[in-house]
Protein backbone atom coordinates (compact mmCIF):
# COMPACT_ATOMS: atom_id res chain seq x y z
CA UNK A 1 0.00 0.00 0.00
CA UNK A 2 2.94 2.52 0.41
CA UNK A 3 2.77 5.52 -1.56
CA UNK A 4 -1.12 4.95 -2.30
CA UNK A 5 -3.11 8.14 -2.28
CA UNK A 6 -6.29 8.14 -0.04
CA UNK A 7 -9.18 10.44 0.44
CA UNK A 8 -11.11 10.21 3.58
CA UNK A 9 -14.00 12.28 4.16
CA UNK A 10 -14.85 13.54 7.15
CA UNK A 11 -11.72 12.94 8.82
CA UNK A 12 -10.70 15.61 10.92
CA UNK A 13 -12.25 13.69 13.57
CA UNK A 14 -13.80 10.94 15.09
CA UNK A 15 -14.01 7.82 12.80
CA UNK A 16 -12.54 8.94 9.96
CA UNK A 17 -9.25 10.68 11.81
CA UNK A 18 -8.46 7.15 12.66
CA UNK A 19 -9.40 5.45 9.53
CA UNK A 20 -6.71 8.17 7.30
CA UNK A 21 -3.99 7.73 10.35
CA UNK A 22 -3.67 4.06 10.20
CA UNK A 23 -4.35 4.44 5.90
CA UNK A 24 -0.67 6.81 6.86
CA UNK A 25 0.62 3.99 9.31
CA UNK A 26 0.97 1.56 6.15
CA UNK A 27 2.97 4.43 3.98
CA UNK A 28 -0.44 5.59 2.19
CA UNK A 29 -0.58 9.82 1.14
CA UNK A 30 -3.77 11.11 2.60
CA UNK A 31 -6.26 13.61 1.66
CA UNK A 32 -8.26 15.02 4.11
CA UNK A 33 -11.85 16.31 4.71
CA UNK A 34 -13.68 18.15 7.09
CA UNK A 35 -14.78 20.60 9.66
CA UNK A 36 -13.04 22.03 12.15
CA UNK A 37 -10.68 25.67 13.22
CA UNK A 38 -7.55 26.07 10.87
CA UNK A 39 -6.12 25.79 14.19
CA UNK A 40 -7.52 21.78 14.40
CA UNK A 41 -6.58 21.01 11.22
CA UNK A 42 -3.51 22.11 10.98
CA UNK A 43 -2.62 19.98 13.80
CA UNK A 44 -4.30 16.84 12.36
CA UNK A 45 -2.06 16.92 9.38
CA UNK A 46 1.28 17.93 11.39
CA UNK A 47 0.41 15.43 13.82
CA UNK A 48 0.22 12.75 10.67
CA UNK A 49 3.13 13.70 8.68
CA UNK A 50 5.12 13.47 12.05
CA UNK A 51 3.59 10.30 12.92
CA UNK A 52 4.19 8.44 9.45
CA UNK A 53 6.32 10.68 7.28
CA UNK A 54 3.13 10.48 4.88
CA UNK A 55 2.26 13.62 2.58
CA UNK A 56 -0.91 15.10 4.17
CA UNK A 57 -3.36 17.28 2.07
CA UNK A 58 -6.95 19.27 3.45
CA UNK A 59 -9.98 19.97 0.96
CA UNK A 60 -12.71 22.08 2.69
CA UNK A 61 -15.10 20.87 0.49
CA UNK A 62 -18.57 21.40 1.17
CA UNK A 63 -20.24 17.45 0.95
CA UNK A 64 -23.61 19.37 0.26
CA UNK A 65 -22.23 21.33 -2.99
CA UNK A 66 -21.61 18.91 -5.96
CA UNK A 67 -19.18 21.11 -7.73
CA UNK A 68 -17.61 21.39 -4.94
CA UNK A 69 -16.98 17.68 -4.41
CA UNK A 70 -15.83 17.65 -8.17
CA UNK A 71 -13.01 20.14 -7.18
CA UNK A 72 -12.12 17.94 -4.39
CA UNK A 73 -11.23 15.17 -6.56
CA UNK A 74 -9.97 17.05 -9.02
CA UNK A 75 -7.49 18.82 -6.95
CA UNK A 76 -6.35 15.25 -5.83
CA UNK A 77 -5.14 14.44 -8.94
CA UNK A 78 -3.93 17.56 -9.53
CA UNK A 79 -1.62 17.18 -6.54
CA UNK A 80 -0.82 12.93 -6.74
CA UNK A 81 -1.65 11.85 -10.04
CA UNK A 82 -3.96 8.91 -8.94
CA UNK A 83 -6.32 8.19 -6.51
CA UNK A 84 -5.97 4.41 -5.14
CA UNK A 85 -8.45 4.50 -1.88
CA UNK A 86 -11.61 6.69 -1.44
CA UNK A 87 -13.34 6.29 2.50
CA UNK A 88 -16.54 7.82 2.45
CA UNK A 89 -16.85 8.53 6.21
CA UNK A 90 -18.47 11.85 6.46
CA UNK A 91 -22.19 12.24 8.46
CA UNK A 92 -24.40 14.40 10.27
CA UNK A 93 -27.55 13.15 12.39
CA UNK A 94 -30.56 14.17 13.82
CA UNK A 95 -33.49 12.79 15.59
CA UNK A 96 -36.80 13.54 15.93
CA UNK A 97 -40.58 11.47 15.09
CA UNK A 98 -41.25 11.68 11.39
CA UNK A 99 -44.31 13.68 11.91
CA UNK A 100 -42.25 16.47 13.68
CA UNK A 101 -39.20 16.05 11.51
CA UNK A 102 -37.85 18.94 10.53
CA UNK A 103 -37.76 18.70 5.62
CA UNK A 104 -34.85 20.82 5.95
CA UNK A 105 -32.85 18.36 8.30
CA UNK A 106 -34.14 15.12 6.04
CA UNK A 107 -32.32 17.12 2.96
CA UNK A 108 -29.66 17.57 4.94
CA UNK A 109 -28.95 14.38 6.35
CA UNK A 110 -29.55 13.16 2.43
CA UNK A 111 -27.17 15.45 0.74
CA UNK A 112 -24.59 14.46 3.47
CA UNK A 113 -24.95 11.18 4.09
CA UNK A 114 -26.03 9.90 0.70
CA UNK A 115 -25.76 12.38 -2.27
CA UNK A 116 -22.32 13.27 -1.17
CA UNK A 117 -20.92 9.62 -1.97
CA UNK A 118 -22.38 9.50 -5.07
CA UNK A 119 -20.83 12.27 -6.23
CA UNK A 120 -17.50 11.48 -4.75
CA UNK A 121 -17.78 7.81 -6.50
CA UNK A 122 -18.51 9.00 -9.55
CA UNK A 123 -15.92 11.61 -9.93
CA UNK A 124 -13.35 8.93 -8.40
CA UNK A 125 -14.38 5.58 -10.62
CA UNK A 126 -12.56 6.84 -14.00
CA UNK A 127 -9.35 7.88 -12.05
CA UNK A 128 -9.55 4.29 -10.70
CA UNK A 129 -10.69 2.47 -13.83
CA UNK A 130 -8.03 4.61 -15.76
CA UNK A 131 -5.18 3.39 -13.57
CA UNK A 132 -6.65 -0.39 -12.70
CA UNK A 133 -7.22 -0.27 -9.19
CA UNK A 134 -9.33 0.96 -6.89
CA UNK A 135 -10.91 0.22 -3.02
CA UNK A 136 -14.03 2.64 -2.16
CA UNK A 137 -14.88 2.21 1.17
CA UNK A 138 -18.30 3.77 2.47
CA UNK A 139 -18.88 3.89 5.94
CA UNK A 140 -22.30 2.82 6.78
CA UNK A 141 -23.83 1.79 9.94
CA UNK A 142 -25.83 -0.91 11.66
CA UNK A 143 -29.07 1.31 10.63
CA UNK A 144 -28.28 0.81 6.95
CA UNK A 145 -28.97 -3.10 7.86
CA UNK A 146 -31.56 -2.05 10.61
CA UNK A 147 -34.59 0.67 12.08
CA UNK A 148 -34.56 2.79 15.28
CA UNK A 149 -37.17 5.13 15.86
CA UNK A 150 -36.66 8.82 15.22
CA UNK A 151 -34.14 8.48 12.95
CA UNK A 152 -35.78 8.30 9.42
CA UNK A 153 -33.37 10.33 7.65
CA UNK A 154 -30.35 9.25 8.87
CA UNK A 155 -31.90 4.88 8.63
CA UNK A 156 -32.93 5.98 4.97
CA UNK A 157 -29.59 7.61 3.52
CA UNK A 158 -27.72 4.61 4.92
CA UNK A 159 -29.84 1.81 3.87
CA UNK A 160 -29.31 3.90 0.84
CA UNK A 161 -25.71 3.62 1.56
CA UNK A 162 -25.57 -0.26 1.26
CA UNK A 163 -27.60 -0.20 -2.27
CA UNK A 164 -25.12 2.47 -3.82
CA UNK A 165 -22.46 -0.28 -2.53
CA UNK A 166 -24.16 -2.95 -3.84
CA UNK A 167 -24.44 -0.96 -7.33
CA UNK A 168 -20.60 -0.02 -7.68
CA UNK A 169 -19.68 -3.16 -6.62
CA UNK A 170 -21.11 -5.22 -10.24
CA UNK A 171 -20.37 -2.05 -12.25
CA UNK A 172 -16.98 -2.62 -11.69
CA UNK A 173 -16.80 -6.25 -10.62
CA UNK A 174 -14.55 -7.65 -13.57
CA UNK A 175 -11.86 -4.47 -12.76
CA UNK A 176 -9.47 -4.12 -9.68
CA UNK A 177 -11.76 -2.17 -8.22
CA UNK A 178 -14.23 -3.04 -5.32
CA UNK A 179 -16.37 -1.03 -3.11
CA UNK A 180 -17.61 -2.25 0.26
CA UNK A 181 -19.31 -1.08 3.30
CA UNK A 182 -18.39 -0.96 6.95
CA UNK A 183 -21.77 -1.06 9.43
CA UNK A 184 -20.71 -0.58 12.73
CA UNK A 185 -22.52 -0.41 16.13
CA UNK A 186 -22.24 2.18 18.46
CA UNK A 187 -18.37 4.05 18.38
CA UNK A 188 -17.77 6.81 20.53
CA UNK A 189 -17.51 9.71 18.22
CA UNK A 190 -18.36 13.61 19.07
CA UNK A 191 -21.81 12.74 17.27
CA UNK A 192 -22.67 9.40 19.69
CA UNK A 193 -21.69 11.57 22.44
CA UNK A 194 -24.05 14.33 22.20
CA UNK A 195 -26.63 11.84 22.15
CA UNK A 196 -25.06 10.74 25.39
CA UNK A 197 -25.20 14.00 26.69
CA UNK A 198 -28.94 14.51 25.88
CA UNK A 199 -29.83 11.07 26.98
CA UNK A 200 -28.33 12.12 30.29
CA UNK A 201 -29.81 15.19 30.48
CA UNK A 202 -33.17 14.34 29.87
CA UNK A 203 -33.51 11.20 31.75
CA UNK A 204 -31.10 12.53 35.06
CA UNK A 205 -28.76 9.91 34.21
CA UNK A 206 -24.74 10.22 34.79
CA UNK A 207 -22.51 10.03 31.93
CA UNK A 208 -21.95 6.40 32.66
CA UNK A 209 -25.28 5.28 33.36
CA UNK A 210 -26.37 6.96 30.01
CA UNK A 211 -23.48 5.48 27.91
CA UNK A 212 -24.13 1.99 29.41
CA UNK A 213 -27.96 2.58 28.36
CA UNK A 214 -27.50 3.38 25.14
CA UNK A 215 -25.11 0.85 24.39
CA UNK A 216 -27.18 -2.19 25.80
CA UNK A 217 -30.23 -1.02 23.98
CA UNK A 218 -28.79 -1.76 21.00
CA UNK A 219 -25.35 -3.69 21.38
CA UNK A 220 -25.07 -6.72 23.53
CA UNK A 221 -21.48 -6.28 24.00
CA UNK A 222 -21.83 -3.45 25.95
CA UNK A 223 -19.03 -1.98 24.70
CA UNK A 224 -18.22 0.61 21.98
CA UNK A 225 -16.49 -0.82 18.64
CA UNK A 226 -13.38 0.42 18.89
CA UNK A 227 -12.31 2.95 16.02
CA UNK A 228 -9.00 1.33 16.01
CA UNK A 229 -10.40 -1.64 14.80
CA UNK A 230 -12.51 -0.06 12.36
CA UNK A 231 -9.21 1.27 10.72
CA UNK A 232 -7.65 -2.11 10.42
CA UNK A 233 -11.19 -3.51 8.80
CA UNK A 234 -10.43 -0.32 5.92
CA UNK A 235 -6.76 -1.56 5.71
CA UNK A 236 -7.67 -5.36 4.94
CA UNK A 237 -10.20 -4.04 2.45
CA UNK A 238 -7.79 -1.97 0.92
CA UNK A 239 -5.04 -4.98 0.49
CA UNK A 240 -4.58 -7.87 -1.35
CA UNK A 241 -6.31 -10.40 0.50
CA UNK A 242 -9.35 -8.24 0.32
CA UNK A 243 -9.31 -8.06 -3.28
CA UNK A 244 -12.71 -10.59 -3.96
CA UNK A 245 -14.34 -8.91 -1.43
CA UNK A 246 -16.75 -6.43 -2.63
CA UNK A 247 -20.30 -5.35 -2.73
CA UNK A 248 -20.34 -6.36 1.24
CA UNK A 249 -22.08 -4.55 3.42
CA UNK A 250 -19.43 -5.80 6.38
CA UNK A 251 -20.56 -5.16 10.38
CA UNK A 252 -18.56 -4.68 13.57
CA UNK A 253 -21.60 -3.43 15.73
CA UNK A 254 -21.29 -6.18 19.31
CA UNK A 255 -24.08 -8.55 17.82
CA UNK A 256 -26.45 -5.36 17.12
CA UNK A 257 -28.07 -6.71 14.27
CA UNK A 258 -27.32 -10.47 14.65
CA UNK A 259 -30.45 -9.86 17.34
Amino acid sequence: MKDKVALVTGSTSGIGLGIARKLASKGVHVVLNGMGSPEEISNCQKGIVRDFGVEVDFSGADLSKPQEIQDMIAGVHKKFGRLDILVNNAGIQFTAPIESFPPEKWDAILAINLSALFHTIRHAIPLMQKQKFGRIINIASAHGLVASEHKAAYVAAKHGVVGLTKVVALENAQQDITCNAICPGWVLTPLVEKQIDAMAREENLTQEQAKLKLLLEKQPSGRFVNIDDLGDYVIFLCSTAGGSMTGSALSMDGGWTAQ
